[in-house]
């Protein structure tokens, strides 16, 4: 069964990732990287005023009753902007996309790759199968984690649920991909450690499907995927997606 066009999650499904965005530590680093820059925060304030304006944002670009637009994304680079224009610093963009690569950097614990996973990616490239990245992701985050990774290059494109403002499960975020790309579904296949997110808005667009439960996995049944491993498995993924 070979398929044409593999798509890929990239957190959870390529990427071994834990952070802790609730951590004393990240709070405290943080205040004291707005202070420097003329916003006072204490830390429990910066924290709560944080997610708040991530709530705040993330309701302002839903549309009640929009069913395509169930699932909408936000740039967290603006939240970082607005907490300094709370404090009545004028903060460009850069200076939140620089406050918000800081903050990533101190809430993370690791990244690394799964066994396997440059190994899996190249041969579907030496396949003549072309490989996408769809995932619910920051770009001011993911696109040095890939570099860093070693992964950029292995795709022949990135699509990150924030540059579109809209993410998986939404239909909306996987036509962009297939329409943009040319992609057949009947050739192609959905790759992800997501019932909801990858598999379901997957097979909702007529893909093919395998789902991964890997350690950060959401508590769920497994679901009605194509094919599903029960652990963490690249190489039969592999085996799975190059099979003639």
């Amino acid at each position: 069964m070979g398929y044409r066009d593999c798509i890929f999650d990239l957190y959870g499904t390529l990427v071994d990732i834990r952070t802790d965005e609730r951590s004393p530590e990240l709070w405290e680093a943080m205040a004291e990287r707005y202070r420097q820059r003329g916003a006072d925060y204490t830390p429990p304030a910066l924290q709560d005023a944080y997610f708040r304006t991530v709530r705040d944002m993330e309701r302002s670009e839903d549309r009640p009753g929009d069913a395509h637009e169930a699932h909408p994304e936000i740039k967290l680079e603006l939240v970082f902007q607005r907490l300094y224009r709370d404090k009545g610093v004028a903060a460009d963009l850069a200076l939140a996309v620089e406050t918000g690569q800081y903050f990533r950097k101190c809430s993370l614990d690791y990244l690394r790759l799964y066994d396997g996973a440059r190994e899996l990616l190249q041969a579907l490239r030496d396949n003549g199968q072309r490989v996408w990245l769809l995932s619910n992701a920051q770009r001011i985050f993911t696109m040095y984690e890939l570099d860093s990774l070693g992964l950029t290059g292995y795709f022949d494109g990135i699509y990150l649920s924030s540059d579109y403002g809209v993410k998986k499960p939404d239909k909306r975020f996987f036509r962009r991909l297939l329409t943009e790309q040319s992609i057949r579904p009947e050739h192609a296949v959905m790759v992800g450690n997501d019932g909801l997110c990858d598999i379901l808005g997957a097979k909702a667009l007529g893909l093919a499907t395998v789902y991964i439960r890997s350690n950060i996995s959401p508590k769920e049944p497994l679901p009605d995927a194509d094919f599903v491993l029960d652990h963490m498995d690249l190489d039969q993924v592999r085996e799975i997606l190059t099979r003639a």
